[in-house]
């Protein structure tokens, strides 16, 4: 690629791919995301799966200055996996830091689309489902129910704009991670979405979108539980009754997180 034509994100953005048991698809997407313009680098944050996936990404960043693996002792949440990755990236100064899930329900191609709209104007881009042009494949009606009632309680209670507030598959710029106290967010599960976008927006940092079409996944089994559902409205309850005493519950469930690390971590 000529530098004329080098996206200006180029060699800038990393990709933070959360990961349990996705044997069947992380060879695939790392490969595809690998070969994108612009010189993407993959950053997988694997919780000791145990179907080999992060030995599988091992082996292809022994072969790949591009490839990174953070291994994780067990299943921590996917908004601390976020968490770590943005740790990773902010500390080796990249740019962009984008997400997206490993099952391929959000398709690589669209990367591109999502760091234009970044090194344009917007602080956060958001691949949405719910724009027009977007939309979502192979969902049954209870899922598409939750999601869209998700999104509706977070516009009503929370009044954030962005049309779809619980989507994976996002970029940040890196001065939005500098400036958010990403050691203040409580939610560990899915929920941590609804809440960045609603400290994203409160902290004032422009929040654009670009559809996208989310494709349920054919491959590996779904990480979504009925707790974390549940997680979700509590976040959208927390968020918005802030005069309740939060922060106390929030330093006891810290404290008994820190008691339950493995040694030296």
């Amino acid at each position: 690629m000529s530098r004329e034509s080098a996206p200006a994100w180029a060699g800038q953005a990393l990709v933070i791919v959360p990961t349990y048991n996705e044997r069947e698809n992380i060879v695939r997407l790392v490969t595809e995301l690998r070969a994108l313009p612009g010189e993407v680098h993959v950053l997988v944050v694997d919780d000791n799966s145990t179907d080999g996936t992060g030995a599988l990404v091992d082996e292809m960043a022994q072969n790949d200055a591009g490839v990174f693996v953070l291994h994780r002792p067990g299943k921590l949440g996917l908004g601390t996996a976020y968490k770590a990755g943005f740790g990773f990236g902010l500390a080796r100064e990249y740019a962009y830091l984008c997400t997206m899930d490993a099952d391929f329900s959000h398709s690589p191609s669209s990367l591109p689309a999502l760091l234009d709209l970044a090194a344009a104007d917007a602080d956060l881009a958001v691949g949405s489902r719910y724009v027009p042009g977007g939309k979502v494949v192979g969902w049954p009606r209870l899922r598409k129910l939750i999601s869209h009632s998700a999104n509706w309680a977070a516009h009503v209670f929370l009044g954030v704009v962005t049309h779809d507030c619980t989507a994976g598959f996002r970029c940040y710029r890196r001065h939005v991670l500098e400036t958010i106290d990403l050691d203040g967010i409580f939610s560990t599960g899915y929920s941590f979405l609804i809440e960045m976008a609603f400290l994203c927006q409160r902290a004032g940092f422009r929040i654009a979108e670009t559809p996208i079409t989310f494709v349920n996944r054919t491959q590996g089994a779904s990480k979504i539980s009925k707790i974390e559902i549940y997680k979700a409205f509590y976040t959208l309850l927390r968020l918005r009754t802030r005069a309740l005493p939060w922060e106390r519950m929030i330093g006891l469930w810290r404290r008994r997180a820190d008691r339950k690390l493995p040694a030296g971590k």
